[in-house]
């Protein structure tokens, strides 16, 4: 008796998304089956109504945390920090990029950071692209209407889906395969900035 090959399993990833803010924060959570994105869930977190950082940053964290342990992400994929002349405002951001990697690393997820220029790229092909191009091109490759209105949550969905197309910048442990880390996606992507 011939018995037939059990199908395939496709393996399936889940991507949180964080645009941290001090006023409003955005998440953004896909799910990644056979190489095809779909959205789970996005929205914003509303910060401006609480009257101190300290209540902000519980928040967001607590927020997080909630989405973690709803939604099971294998990875998470953040904005990266940039520079500004206003050094409070950075201070601010900062610590709210820390509360939401807090709550990550609290539950053992693997965080990636991606720097404003290089999502817009990686999802409009234009490192320069507006709010309301990068979210008609996240509702394009989602094959999902999004409320333009929520620029922040459509900015933390373009930045999981950054980190999708960019998969190799983080190892995973199902791979048996060892994958360049984003230091050694850098260097091959900028091979002609690095003198021997």
């Amino acid at each position: 008796m011939i018995i037939p090959p059990k199908p395939a399993v496709i393996p399936e990833k889940i991507i949180l998304g964080v645009d941290p803010g001090t006023q409003v924060a955005g998440y953004g959570i896909i799910s990644v089956k056979g190489g095809v994105m779909s959205m789970m869930q996005y929205g914003v977190v509303q910060l401006s109504k609480y009257s101190t950082y300290q209540l902000k940053l519980q928040k967001l964290h607590e927020t997080i945390l909630r989405l973690i342990d709803e939604y099971k992400p294998d990875e998470m994929a953040i904005e990266d920090p940039f520079f500004g002349k206003n050094v409070q405002a950075m201070l601010k951001l900062g610590r709210a990029q820390g509360v939401v990697m807090a709550a990550a690393l609290s539950r053992n997820i693997p965080i990636v950071e991606y720097a404003p220029r290089r999502i817009k790229q990686s999802v409009t092909g234009n490192g320069n692209a507006s709010k309301d191009q990068v979210s008609h091109m996240v509702s394009h490759l989602l094959r999902e209407e999004l409320n333009p209105q929520f620029f922040d949550a459509t900015d933390a969905l373009a930045i999981a889906v950054c980190h999708h197309f960019h998969e190799n910048a983080l190892p995973t442990v199902s791979n048996k395969k060892t994958k360049k880390g984003a230091w050694g996606a850098f260097v091959s992507e900028n091979s002609g900035r690095i003198s021997g």
